[in-house]
């Protein structure tokens, strides 16, 4: 059986401010836009559906923003408990942890910095702080030092360049 992700999907109240943050801010690549209905209603459970779906990626991952424009979004937009049943959190990886959260709240996030969490020292320290997206999506930011293999040290099996899978560096812009 072939198995790979595909894209996780977000429900957005204002598609042009959820492209601000994930295009704009996070530098996210829109790669296609769609208008749905009816014929997917049954799929996604909501009758009488029309939406506009946009497809974005970076690093091979794959978002699709949601905005419903019939029956409308559902929820307030509140960030949820991490011990929430479900979908938890985005995770990105920064090189700048002050200028990745500055970027967070420029493009309509916001940074919780009551979460703001460091460990270790030196060049092995560790920093994290949760933010959410325009509607509440908690995204993760991470810098992780010096955790990450030493560059001449031999990939572990299966992995990129890096030791993490990519051969890349995540960084938000």
């Amino acid at each position: 059986m072939r198995l790979r992700l595909s894209h996780i999907g977000i429900c957005v109240s204002d598609l042009d401010r959820s492209l601000a943050f994930y295009r704009d801010g996070l530098g996210f690549e829109e790669r296609a836009s769609h208008r749905v209905g009816a014929e997917f209603g049954r799929l996604m459970e909501v009758d009488g559906v029309e939406l506009r779906s946009t497809m974005l990626e970076r690093d091979g991952i794959t978002l699709e923003l949601l905005a419903f424009e019939s029956p409308g979004h559902t929820g307030k937009g509140d960030r949820r408990p991490m011990n929430e049943l479900g979908f938890t959190h985005l995770s990105l990886e920064v090189d700048d942890l002050e200028e990745a959260a500055a970027t967070v709240e420029r493009f309509g996030g916001a940074v919780v910095s009551s979460t703001r969490t460091e460990l270790g020292a030196g060049d092995a320290r560790l920093e994290f702080v949760y933010c959410t997206d325009p509607d509440g999506v908690r995204v993760e930011l991470m810098r992780l030092g010096r955790l990450r293999p030493a560059a001449s040290a031999p990939p572990a099996a299966g992995r990129g360049s890096d030791g993490w899978g990519t051969g890349r560096r995540r960084k938000v812009p």
